[in-house]
């Protein structure tokens, strides 16, 4: 290999954009301020994280800035927001409803309310297409029931859902909805007030900012129960000092975003397209994940018919993608969320999970696709297997 992979996992994180490290650079060396300390250092510094709260507040049609909370990450965002507006409706026990296919970290904030806080939970189906049907959340709700937490958009098989349509349905019964946007803010198809949602998560890392820095969207009225407690900065809901390198980043990212300095969804939908084109004419059987035409323009979720996507992925040295099941510790579990559509765990197994994004090339695409072909030819990959385990492929979510 005399270059370095192609990038096709722009689900686990994107690249870091020139422009918004050139924008980072003073608040990693000169600009070095808190931005809570009174004097000229700590005001260019809380200058400059009010002007990112105000951009990254754009990016999501927030009403007010101040309702951009900033947070280590999405993973965060998603505690605060559960656990946090759980608590603050309820703070002795209640009732969640969520998805068989949320993040991991929306799954384990549930777990914790049920765990430690008295709750009970309901986790909603959702079709052969990853989508949630609203009716069915309506009909899990309860008398007791606080909070909704559904993904705006799936990190594997990139399905979009009625947000807005669910919206309504908590917003009659008094119930927050709170949704995960890490995926689908970075493409501008995330408007909380469109949406009509009470909470949302983002992360930096998601679209070509840095990683470390997240924020939740709070709707102004709404109460939390802070998780992490301080010095009393964000409003109290978050205390810590300000990673105000990273918030600059951040505002940076979403301000590329939203000022059309990007490739148009056209762009990247149409690199994916041609990938999907390619991998399916070359491939006898294999099959397309996720909702038709609800879906992120930029992932392709592939099952083979009969090769092992880890195997795959090994006699890829040129190809940076990830497989679409989980091994932790060694040990092959199934995707939750492919399972939760409908695949058998060797589907699940047998399963690419590719993303496009704005720095992928054509040429890019069309020697990925005659790569990703060749070894889902090869005989070691299309041999029989056990159901053993494989060797961890690059699974960030």
């Amino acid at each position: 290999m005399t270059s370095r992979p192609i990038y096709l996992d722009h689900q686990a994180t994107t690249p870091l954009d020139p422009q918004v490290l050139e924008e980072m650079l003073p608040y990693l060396t000169t600009a070095y301020g808190n931005p809570n300390s009174a004097h000229a250092y700590g005001r260019e510094a809380a200058k400059a994280v009010a002007e990112a709260r105000r951009r990254v507040a754009h990016l999501i049609g927030a009403k007010n800035p101040v309702e951009v909370v900033f947070t280590s990450g999405a993973t965060e965002a998603n505690h605060l927001a559960i656990v946090g507006g759980a608590l603050a409706k309820r703070p002795h026990g209640g009732h969640i409803v969520t998805t068989a296919i949320e993040h991991k970290a929306v799954l384990a904030a549930v777990q914790r309310l049920v765990d430690h806080h008295g709750y009970t939970a309901t986790r909603v189906a959702v079709d052969e297409h990853g989508r949630v049907h609203p009716g069915d959340v309506a009909a899990a709700l309860i008398s007791n029931t606080v909070l909704v937490s559904v993904m705006h958009a799936n990190n594997e098989i990139g399905t979009l859902q009625r947000i807005a349509v669910i919206s309504q349905l908590t917003a009659h019964r008094g119930v927050l909805l709170h949704t995960d946007a890490a995926q689908s803010a970075g493409y501008g198809l995330f408007d909380a007030e469109e949406l009509g949602v009470d909470l949302a998560s983002l992360s930096a890392h998601k679209l070509y900012g840095p990683k470390g820095i997240g924020a939740l969207y709070v709707r102004g009225g709404t109460l939390l129960t802070a998780q992490q407690t301080g010095g009393g900065q964000e409003r109290g809901l978050r205390s810590g000092t300000l990673n105000v390198p990273a918030i600059v980043g951040f505002g940076a990212a979403a301000q590329l975003i939203t000022s059309d300095a990007t490739p148009a969804l056209t762009q990247i939908r149409a690199l994916r397209d041609r990938l999907q084109d390619q991998l399916l004419d070359a491939i006898a059987g294999a099959t397309v994940n996720g909702h038709p035409t609800r879906r992120l323009p930029g992932t392709l979720s592939l099952t083979l018919p009969d090769a092992e996507a880890a195997d795959v992925l090994g006699y890829l040295p040129d190809v940076a993608a990830a497989t679409g099941s989980a091994c932790n510790s060694g040990t092959s579990e199934p995707s939750h969320v492919l399972t939760a559509i409908g695949l058998t765990r060797t589907q699940a197994r047998r399963t690419l999970r590719l993303g496009v994004g704005r720095t992928t090339t054509a040429a890019e695409v069309e020697r990925a696709a005659a790569l990703i072909a060749q070894a889902a030819a090869h005989p070691h990959c299309r041999a029989p297997h056990d159901g053993g385990a494989h060797p961890p492929q690059n699974h960030g979510l």
